[in-house]
């Protein structure tokens, strides 16, 4: 599979999220399916791995998700690369940011099987000034402990403040053909300054596979997709006509129309590195070949001046 960077380090052009065996679309597959899953991508060519430790049933609990990806990846440990995320709690960091953030780290080490981790990301803003966390990034990249940090679901000016203080390898935004807050400023700041970019929900929770239609029933446990706002039914047949012209563009390629979303964002931007997720092993695969999907000039300018006709239905930038 093709090659991208995030800051220095290298990984995949699509890369996997992890998060869906044990969290977020209902009722999670047996752990043996899951390891095989992860498994089969890393065969597949996919060295870049995002899990957090806040991925477990109903999020209930810490770690599930981490110790599946341990076990799946310990022995090609040296042939890939595995970002975690930790979240700092009010009050947490009042006896030092350090203290706290290398607790969770340690934590997540354990339960990854791993002496560091490759990209360790902040998961959401919160109890703790991001220059005081970027100042313990950099301790802990001195340490050996992690190879770069980053940040998720923020805009420049927190980016800035951070990067000021210990250079990010990457941002982990929201980011689709239906959710493009980040090409604003996030994204056109993020290469001026090395950044990687990588998009979680890339294929928007489903629906830009044209697999998803308003007769769709979502699981009733732990299903994010009942709150995704593009997924209400409403939304679902207002934002049809995207789906549609993916559909055009899929037929005219001879690919899914999954792969054509991601296709273009890696045609559009150098330093993007999707995170397409998903709990089933065949669509995995699916998505890790939109890295073979290669979009003309002329191909992609059709596809972008069509999708900008189009209206979102549904929208949840940085605040989720």
């Amino acid at each position: 599979m093709k090659k991208r960077k995030l800051g220095a380090i290298e990984v995949s052009e699509v890369g996997m999220g992890c998060m869906a065996f044990s969290h977020g679309y209902g009722k999670i597959p047996p752990e043996q399916y899951s390891i095989e899953a992860i498994q089969n991508a890393a065969a597949h060519g996919c060295t870049f791995f995002d899990t957090a430790e806040v991925y477990s049933p109903n999020l209930s609990g810490i770690g599930h998700n981490e110790r599946i990806v341990g076990k799946a990846l310990k022995n090609v440990r040296d042939d890939v690369v595995i970002a975690t995320k930790l979240f700092l709690g009010f009050g947490e960091s009042m006896t030092g940011v350090y203290g706290a953030v290398r607790r969770h780290l340690e934590g997540s080490m354990q339960r990854l099987q791993t002496d560091r981790v490759d990209l360790y990301y902040l998961h959401r803003l919160g109890g703790a000034p991001v220059e005081n966390v970027a100042e313990a990034m950099g301790k802990l990249i001195d340490e050996g402990l992690i190879r770069g940090w980053g940040l998720s679901q923020v805009d420049v000016d927190v980016i800035g403040r951070a990067h000021n203080v210990t250079p990010l390898s990457a941002v982990q935004n929201i980011y689709s053909m239906v959710e493009r807050d980040s090409e604003k400023a996030v994204i056109p700041y993020c290469i001026e300054h090395n950044i990687g970019f990588v998009p979680f929900s890339p294929i928007a929770s489903g629906l830009l596979s044209g697999k998803i239609t308003t007769e769709t029933k979502f699981e009733h446990n732990d299903d994010v997709r009942n709150w995704v706002p593009q997924l209400s039914k409403a939304n679902i047949a207002g934002n049809q006509p995207i789906v549609d012209m993916l559909k055009r563009f899929a037929d005219m390629k001879g690919a899914p129309p999954a792969q054509i979303s991601l296709a273009w964002m890696l045609h559009k931007y150098p330093n993007v590195v999707p995170i397409p997720g998903s709990k089933n092993k065949e669509r995995i695969v699916e998505n890790l070949n939109a890295s073979e999907v290669t979009l003309t000039d002329t191909e992609f300018a059709e596809l972008e001046t069509e999708l900008n006709k189009c209206r979102v239905y549904g929208h949840r930038g940085f605040s989720r």
